[in-house]
């Protein structure tokens, strides 16, 4: 219902007399794709796009998240970070082999995943906020296909020059200069797939739809002020016509080829680079700027006739920033009381309980023993609330208070056995009782008490 709500035709496209014409005409076909029909048949060939170059302030975005993205991408894994002589440098890492993931300060064990899925879930309603504030932006600046597609357009001006003659190129024979020119796009993503991953592989399309409202800023042509278009003239007058002179440089600078004019559709990344066509045509006709730009659907039902408020804070975005400081306080406090040693105790359960030749019980436990810290831990272990017990671990036997060394950033595991006596096993009465397993940090002292079971005849 969202969906069908914020793609309501009757409020997008354009109208010669202020009501919206809807046809289900199919949309006009690119600039750049040659004459012919199909012949009836539902496949239509691929036609690639050559996207003029756009000047203006959003294009000058784009170069900036470019520069940061791909610097991040490239300059990260540079960094440094001392994490000590037992552990990697590398300030960002995903280390398979050990699998843990570092970052920073921060290290996340596979035990710990949670932490990921945290992440995921903020940076997922953070793309709800913003979507949902002013439409794909996303997609638009900072997708990383829409990085890698930029760059390779970037390269592809470089060796052939602009659209036209990168159009030129593309019909001329191949040879040496067509090998030589071309033959540095041929990466899957960014040279060959490009707007087809934006089209057809990536999910988003057809999810942000239900993110959208009345007061969401998407990039619109303002068809009530460039209707009717048409070609126009030094010296004519604007009277009885739109500004909209019908050049199709909006389409021309589209990274996916569409027309903004026609309305909302899929296949717009929100990049803006037809705002900055449109402007520049609009600065030399002396017409004011703006005619595509973004706006929200409740501007666009008044017509010029006032200006509605941009919405901000309304019921969607609250509930999307509410999630967001939910999520990141339950993750903040997890973090800040994160253990630097988790201990888990596992029980024998085959057999439950072995006797002794002196008429003993003796239990099995296998403890196992993470250590957090960058540095070796010597790690004492007793036991309380088990009158008459006997602590032994696999490998200590002749220690009376065994401790044993797990080392840095590591996980160790240890076999331990409770024995006890005759006596102590009659004052149980058979039935099973809960005692304590205490781990103590040799060096300083502090306690970890794990409960344990212990199970008698």
């Amino acid at each position: 219902m969202l969906i069908a709500e914020s793609l309501r035709p009757e409020h997008f496209g354009h109208a010669r007399t202020g009501a919206v014409e809807i046809t289900d005409a199919p949309l006009p076909r690119q600039a750049n794709e040659p004459p012919g029909d199909s012949g009836g048949s539902l496949y239509a060939p691929h036609v690639k796009i050559y996207p003029k170059r756009a000047h203006g302030s959003f294009r000058t975005a784009k170069w900036i998240v470019m520069a940061v993205t791909l610097g991040i991408y490239y300059l990260v894994p540079w960094i440094r970070w001392d994490r000590g002589s037992y552990l990697p440098d590398q300030a960002v890492l995903i280390d398979f082999p050990a699998r843990r993931f570092y970052f920073f300060f921060l290290e996340i064990w596979p035990q710990e995943f949670y932490y990921i899925t945290g992440l995921l879930v903020l940076a997922s309603l953070a793309l709800f906020l913003v979507t949902s504030v002013a439409g794909r932006v996303w997609c638009g600046y900072t997708c990383p296909q829409t990085v890698w597609t930029d760059l390779m357009i970037a390269v592809e001006r470089f060796f052939q020059g602009d659209r036209n003659q990168r159009l030129k190129l593309a019909k001329a024979p191949w040879s040496v200069n067509t090998l030589s020119r071309r033959g540095a796009t041929t990466y899957v993503l960014g040279g060959l797939a490009r707007e087809q991953v934006c089209i057809y592989m990536c999910p988003w399309p057809r999810i942000q739809g239900a993110m959208f409202d009345r007061d969401s800023l998407l990039i619109t042509y303002r068809g009530w002020r460039g209707e009717p278009r048409g070609p126009h003239k030094a010296g004519q007058s604007w009277e009885g016509r739109g500004d909209c002179i019908d050049c199709k440089q909006c389409i021309a600078v589209c990274p996916t080829g569409i027309d903004i004019r026609n309305g909302p559709q899929l296949e717009c990344i929100q990049c803006a680079l037809c705002i900055d066509a449109c402007d520049e045509i609009m600065t030399k006709v002396e017409r004011p700027r703006g005619l595509i730009a973004y706006d929200t659907e409740s501007n666009l039902a008044a017509a010029g006739r006032e200006t509605v408020p941009i919405k901000l804070i309304r019921p969607r975005t609250i509930l999307y920033a509410g999630a967001m400081a939910v999520v990141s306080a339950i993750m903040l406090t997890a973090l800040l009381l994160r253990p630097d040693l988790d201990v888990n105790v596992l029980r024998d359960r085959n057999p439950l309980f072995v006797k002794l030749s002196d008429g003993g019980v003796r239990n099995g436990y296998t403890i196992k023993l993470m250590n957090k810290l960058y540095a070796p831990r010597a790690l004492s272990l007793s036991l309380e609330g088990l009158p008459g017990a006997k602590l032994s671990v696999v490998g200590l036997e002749n220690e009376i208070n065994p401790s044993v060394t797990v080392p840095p950033d590591e996980l160790k595991s240890i076999r331990l056995y409770v024995n006890l006596d005759k006596q102590a096993v009659a004052a149980l009465g058979g039935v099973s009782t809960s005692f304590d397993i205490v781990i103590a940090d040799v060096a300083t002292g502090e306690r970890m008490e794990h409960s344990a079971i212990f199970q008698g005849p």
